[in-house]
C-alpha cells in the first residue's frame, strides 16, 4: 500500500510593469511526479550545464539553467511549483535563472515579505545581468521563492530570479543581451 508523503513546493512572483506588481503563481508536476517526485536536471557533469530537456525538481535548478515556463500571466491565485521544464540553453526557451539570493534563517517572514524581498533583489541585479535597466529592456523578470511549506519542511531560503522575453522564445543566454 502506497502512502502519500508531504511535498515541498516553491512559490513564484512576476514583475508586471513595475516592481510593485508582484504576483504569486504555480503549476503542478506530472502524475509520476506525485508518486516519485520530480528528478534533477540531466547535466554534463555534477553542477554542469543541462544537456537534455526534462522536468526538474525546483530544488535542483541552478544559476544559468534555462526553462520553458513563461512568466505567469496576472492572476489572483497563489499556486506553487514542484518542478519546471528545463532545456539546454542552446535550445529555444522562455526563461533563464540569472540570480539567487539567500534569506536569513529564522521564522518564515510571510508570503508578502518574501515576495517583496525577491522582487526587489531580482530588480536590483537585472541591469547588471542583462546590460540594460529593466524599464528600458524588452525582457521581463520573475522570482521563485520559498513558500511557508518549503521553508518549514526543506529549510528553503533561496530566492531565484528568472529573465525571459515577454512573448516568444530565445536561444542562448540573456547575459549581456542589452535588449
Amino acid at each position: 500500500m502506497a502512502t502519500a508523503r508531504p511535498r515541498s513546493v516553491r512559490t513564484v512572483a512576476v514583475a508586471a510593469g513595475l516592481l510593485t506588481s508582484a504576483l504569486l503563481l504555480s503549476g503542478c508536476g506530472a502524475i509520476i511526479d506525485s508518486i516519485t517526485g520530480p528528478s534533477e536536471a540531466q547535466r554534463d557533469e555534477p553542477g554542469g550545464e543541462v544537456t537534455a530537456a526534462s522536468d526538474a525538481d525546483v530544488f535542483s535548478l541552478q544559476l544559468g539553467d534555462c526553462i520553458n515556463e513563461s512568466a505567469p500571466a496576472e492572476t489572483e491565485e497563489t499556486v506553487e511549483y514542484e518542478s519546471l521544464p528545463v532545456v539546454p540553453c542552446a535550445d529555444p526557451h522562455t526563461g533563464e535563472v540569472y540570480a539567487e539570493h539567500e534569506l536569513p534563517a529564522g521564522e518564515f517572514p510571510g508570503d508578502q515579505a518574501v515576495s517583496d524581498t525577491g522582487m526587489e533583489h531580482c530588480y536590483s541585479v537585472f541591469e547588471e545581468f542583462v546590460g540594460l535597466n529593466y524599464e528600458e529592456s524588452t525582457l521581463d523578470f520573475w522570482a521563485m521563492f520559498p513558500s511557508q511549506e518549503s521553508w518549514d519542511m526543506a529549510d528553503d531560503r533561496t530566492i531565484q530570479c528568472f529573465v525571459g522575453p515577454v512573448e516568444d522564445t530565445v536561444t542562448g543566454t540573456l547575459e549581456g543581451a542589452a535588449v
